[in-house]
């Protein structure tokens, strides 16, 4: 039998993660428009943008406007990226809930998209969060490329666990951990989680998973029976793209739609109707232009299904 709580947090996170990964610019209203919706949606957290430099995210350099512009739902969490002590100062004047530190757990990797060495990154990191704590505002530490990275293979658990410990000596109590590849599997997840919760009792662990090898509902399922507290999607699965080989195909993220039907339908509550989820990404389908990449849009909710029943019993191209 699965572990499974009464209530899991999903986290939004395709306004930032999903939209600075997309290859052309979408205007500063058509952002808000979609923040917006999903607030209508009733998520309880949504990434809203990223505060980073405009020459390495251009996508996102509208990030001050969108945070002015947005409706802001009672109960929601609004946060945003800030993956240095620089954008976490920009980010503080903003009015935001939270705001999200960023390091790799990959050294390779963390050369290639941050330039910088695995103690600059952690030094980093503990300022934003300094720096959000002395605001008075929430911080969440992103760990990625936490399980399987293309250019050093399998992370080792010590070498993970080494990081969050340095970052947890730091005062930080929240993280998530990323499977930035998608390559993890569920029994690699699932060890891992059993020794965070273990090792790190008085922390707090959310996952961020990626879809790359097609098990991302499955580690979703062990990273849940291990203790992870909430879980990070994005509307649609967009976004995902990260600094690997040209060769390698899309990451993309999980759909949120996707992961709020199946807790649902598991009877885990998540704060948000099937319904409403599908909707919103259907609805923000259209607004960026794109299809959406989810089981749930493209199939529909359970109760659309019964509802097709009802008025079409049989498929006449059937047997």
């Amino acid at each position: 039998m699965l572990n499974l709580p009464e209530r899991i947090t999903l986290s939004e996170v395709g306004p930032r993660d999903g939209l600075q990964s997309l290859d052309r610019w979408i205007e500063t209203d058509v952002k808000i428009a979609m923040i917006d919706r999903l607030s209508r949606a009733g998520f309880p957290v949504i990434e809203v943008t990223g505060f980073v430099r405009n020459s390495v995210i251009p996508n996102l350099k509208d990030a001050e406007e969108v945070c002015a512009r947005i409706e802001r739902r009672p109960g929601t969490v609004y946060r945003a990226l800030v993956p240095n002590a620089r954008g976490a100062e920009r980010a503080l004047d903003s009015r935001l809930d939270e705001l999200l530190g960023l390091i790799t757990v990959s050294e390779t990797y963390l050369r290639k998209n941050q330039n910088m060495s695995l103690p600059e990154a952690i030094d980093q990191g503990i300022r934003c969060f300094r720096l959000a704590d002395q605001a008075g505002v929430g911080f969440v530490m992103a760990v990625g490329v936490a399980m399987w990275c293309a250019y050093e293979g399998a992370i080792p658990e010590d070498k993970t666990l080494g990081v969050l410990r340095q970052l947890r000596e730091g005062g930080i109590r929240r993280f998530y951990v990323a499977g930035s590849m998608g390559m993890e599997d569920p029994a690699q997840v699932g060890s891992l989680f059993r020794r965070i919760a273990r090792e790190l009792p008085d922390c707090e662990v959310g996952y961020h998973v990626h879809n790359l090898s097609g098990c991302a509902t499955a580690n979703v399922l062990a990273a849940v029976d291990a203790g992870a507290s909430f879980i990070e999607g994005s509307i649609c699965g967009i976004g995902g793209g990260i600094a690997m080989p040209t060769s390698v195909a899309s990451v993309g993220n999980l759909p949120t739609e996707d992961l709020v039907c199946m807790f649902e339908a598991m009877g885990v509550r998540t704060g948000v109707a099937p319904e409403e989820a599908v909707a919103a990404a259907r609805d923000i389908a259209a607004m960026l232009g794109i299809e959406a990449r989810s089981h749930a849009a493209q199939v529909g909710t359970r109760a659309e299904l019964l509802e097709q029943g009802r008025h079409h019993p049989r498929n006449p191209q059937t047997a």
